[in-house]
């Protein structure tokens, strides 16, 4: 049973972030996506939140907390690792600027894969990171497909009426995603109750999402966007990372994954209540 769960939450989350990235390229251009990062200020902002106050939040609730030191690699993972596919979706769930979170979401992905393998060897002695493992799924099932689809609106207008259906088909995909994913980690998160990893994860998440709404724009689409940007973690580089660097402590990989889990659900209620409490008139963020 475990077996198929697992391949369900896989399944599910690869026709998300595929479903996802080639809705979003239907129905953006690319001046649209560009046009919000040509603000150097708000671009620094997003960078230094997401790869300076990001992992210093995660390094200082560890020592907080007492976490073991395999719990606090996990978490210090997750803190030094940004940008990833769901950000658009919960961009849109929470009425913020849709295009802005794409280009977020691209540059916060580019700038992890030499960040990553550059600044964690300098926080863990003895660690090597690829670039190129990181880089590779980003690039083949993020980067590729949307830049495709990209292309084909510029080339074909009316293929945005597809946008919807995969809008439609990536929503039901991550559901089925998360609750497999979920499922098969119960164990672990159950283990994890007592050791203040998941308290340790929410208030990484909070500092985030406060932080980032604080510093993050000037208006509240651009707010909502930079915090949600900056909560919101590249689980994908965080899990390879813990997967292959740290076979001898598989504590960092569980740390790592329940603290995924407990992140993307905490953020997924964030943003669907920021999307109820949008102000009347605030813009249509679905394409």
């Amino acid at each position: 049973m475990t077996d198929v769960l697992t391949t369900l939450a896989q399944v599910g989350i690869l026709v998300f972030v595929l479903a996802s990235m080639i809705a979003l390229g239907l129905s953006l251009t690319v001046g649209q996506i560009v046009t919000p990062l040509r603000d150097v200020k708000l671009v620094l902002l997003g960078l230094g939140l997401s790869f300076v106050v990001a992992p210093a939040a995660a390094w200082v609730i560890a020592l907080v907390f007492g976490l073991s030191d395999e719990q606090t690699l996990g978490l210090l993972l997750l803190g030094v690792a940004a940008g990833a596919p769901f950000l658009p979706k919960l961009a849109q769930m929470a009425k913020g600027a849709v295009p802005y979170s794409v280009g977020l979401m691209v540059l916060l992905m580019v700038v992890t894969v030499g960040y990553v393998p550059l600044m964690l060897p300098l926080l863990v002695d003895g660690v090597a990171v690829s670039a190129w493992d990181i880089a590779r799924p980003l690039l083949l099932l993020m980067l590729l497909p949307l830049a495709v689809a990209l292309a084909v609106r510029a080339r074909y207008p009316d293929a945005a009426k597809l946008a919807p259906v995969l809008n439609t088909v990536s929503t039901s995909a991550l559901a089925l995603g998360i609750g497999a994913a979920i499922l098969v980690a119960l164990p672990q998160i159950w283990d994890q109750i007592g050791t203040g990893v998941l308290l340790a994860t929410l208030l990484f998440t909070a500092v985030c999402l406060a932080l980032g709404y604080v510093l993050g724009g000037s208006g509240r689409e651009q707010r909502v966007v930079t915090s949600l940007g900056t909560a919101q973690r590249n689980l994908s580089a965080a899990l390879l990372i813990a997967g292959t660097s740290f076979v001898d402590t598989p504590e960092v990989l569980v740390t790592v994954m329940v603290g995924a889990l407990l992140l993307t659900a905490v953020l997924l209620l964030t943003a669907a209540e920021l999307g109820k409490r949008a102000p009347a008139g605030a813009a249509d963020t679905q394409p």
